[in-house]
């Protein structure tokens, strides 16, 4: 059995991350100083820890020798919004940036997964500049609404618990619950909206 050496093979993850990191606060940072609109809510980020590494590549059969180039999660940024309308604003900002190359995109929010799950996934490829050379490092980018991420956490907690096969009840609530997420997200979108009509009026009066 081949034997990874998992400081050398995760520590290019680790540091995109950081900068990432870095790159999007900084972004909502120049919107909120300059006075414009801020789509971004808040950005976290994560590194897939080694055990689940493996344990996604036994699920697919992914040989060790093969984990980076298959397993395209193992670094993982966060973007929150508050309103879904919110959510191209921030595609438009990733496919404009001249750092990043965007490889591949998935839409969950059009196409809602079964289970319930609105999310839309952005796969890019982001130069790390390491002390002897430069790799492009892959990051899964989740951009969502608060609401829709408080949903998916549960939904995660479920899978794991269960290990992918939780109880009929649950599930089925479960998708009650996303229908119900999605409509406070249109309502509460709706509400915004309204809002920022009147302090338009308000100012003109």
């Amino acid at each position: 059995m081949e034997i990874i050496n998992w400081k050398e093979l995760l520590y290019p993850y680790a540091q995109t991350v950081d900068e990432l990191l870095l790159k999007f606060r900084s972004l909502d940072k120049e919107c909120r100083q300059l006075g414009i609109y801020s789509p971004i809510d808040s950005v976290t980020g994560r590194l897939k820890r080694p055990a689940s590494i493996l344990e996604k590549a036994g699920r697919k059969q992914i040989s060790p020798d093969r984990i980076e180039e298959e397993i395209e999660d193992i670094a993982g940024i966060r973007i929150l919004c508050q309103f879904v309308e919110d959510i191209p604003k921030v595609i438009e900002m990733v496919r404009k940036r001249k750092d990043m190359t965007v490889i591949e995109e998935r839409d969950y929010i059009t196409n809602t997964k079964p289970s319930g799950y609105r999310s839309y996934h952005m796969l890019v490829t982001t130069p790390v500049f390491l002390s002897d050379s430069i790799i492009d490092t892959k990051v899964e980018i989740q951009i969502r609404t608060v609401a829709q991420d408080f949903w998916a956490t549960l939904e995660h907690k479920m899978h794991y618990k269960f290990e992918g096969d939780g109880p009929d009840y649950i599930t089925k609530e479960l998708r009650k619950c996303a229908r119900y997420v999605a409509e406070l997200d249109t309502r509460m979108e709706e509400l915004n909206n309204e809002i920022q009509k009147y302090g338009k009026l308000s100012d003109k009066k």
